[in-house]
This record gives structure tokens, C-alpha cells and sequence, in this order.
């Protein structure tokens, strides 16, 4: 079974707003909930092939990723992906502009789980279904304020 949750919302803020910040890891420990810290391995900006280790809580385990980048499309697309541990991941974010000072962004998490993790695979997507909403309207509410 494979994990593939998509999950959207709408930020009352102009695309390069949104998708320069939300594409800058540094800032992932803001909007993500269950980020604690990121170590950029490259210096930015962010481009293919460079790399950002997230720390991070969930299921109440601490757990440590190195992302890399593997599709850089600035105001657009951005893919990063990782192949270490128990669920290798993908991430997608996707940035569209229904109307110049609104945009519509997508968060899209897909994964193989192997070994243990592929019997709470079906758990896993419903929290990561959680964690995705939360994590959005936190970043949705931060932007909105600025």
C-alpha cells in the first residue's frame, strides 16, 4: 500500500508571497506544526539537487529526514524527496493564482512504506491528512497577517 495525501487551501496573498516563502526551508519550523528544526546542507536559494535535513515530531516519534530538491519551478512547483528509513517520501508544492492577490497552494505527500510502517500505512494517511491541514491554514493565517 502506498501513502498519496493531497491537501489545498486558499492564501489571500500574491503567489510570489506564498510560494517564495513556503519554498524557503529555513522557514518550515514556522508553518509546520510537527517541524522542530531544519538544516540547510546547501546554501540557498533553493535549487536541484540541494539538499535540507528536517527534524521533526510525529506519532510521537522523533524523526530525522534529509530531503533533496528534485524539481525547483520558482512560483510553481517545488518536489523534494527522500529515500532513508522506514517510508521514503516525496513531497510536492504546488502554487496557482486564481486572482493576483490569491493564491491557491497544494501539498501533496506520497510514500512506500516498507517493513513495519507498511502495516500503519493506512493510519499514517489519515494523520498525515491532519498534520497537512494544520500545517496550511497555520501558514495561510501567518501570510494573511503580514
Amino acid at each position: 500500500m502506498t501513502l498519496d495525501v493531497t491537501t489545498e487551501t486558499l492564501i489571500h496573498r500574491p503567489i510570489d508571497v506564498v510560494s517564495s516563502y513556503a519554498a524557503d526551508p529555513s522557514h518550515a519550523p514556522e508553518w509546520y506544526t510537527n517541524i522542530t528544526h531544519v538544516d540547510c546542507k546547501t546554501p540557498p536559494p533553493v535549487a536541484v539537487g540541494a539538499e535540507a535535513t528536517f527534524v521533526a515530531r510525529f506519532m510521537r516519534k522523533r524523526l530525522e529526514y534529509t530531503y533533496e530538491f528534485v524539481e525547483v519551478v520558482p512560483g510553481e512547483r517545488l518536489t523534494m524527496r527522500t529515500a532513508q528509513g522506514p517510508f521514503p517520501m516525496e513531497t510536492t508544492y504546488t502554487w496557482s493564482a486564481p486572482s493576483p492577490d490569491t493564491t491557491r497552494m497544494t501539498l501533496r505527500n506520497r510514500g512506500a512504506p516498507a517493513g513495519f510502517s507498511k502495516l500503519m500505512a493506512p493510519f499514517m494517511a489519515a494523520a498525515v491528512r491532519r498534520a497537512n491541514r494544520k500545517d496550511l491554514a497555520r501558514l495561510k493565517r501567518l501570510l494573511e497577517n503580514r
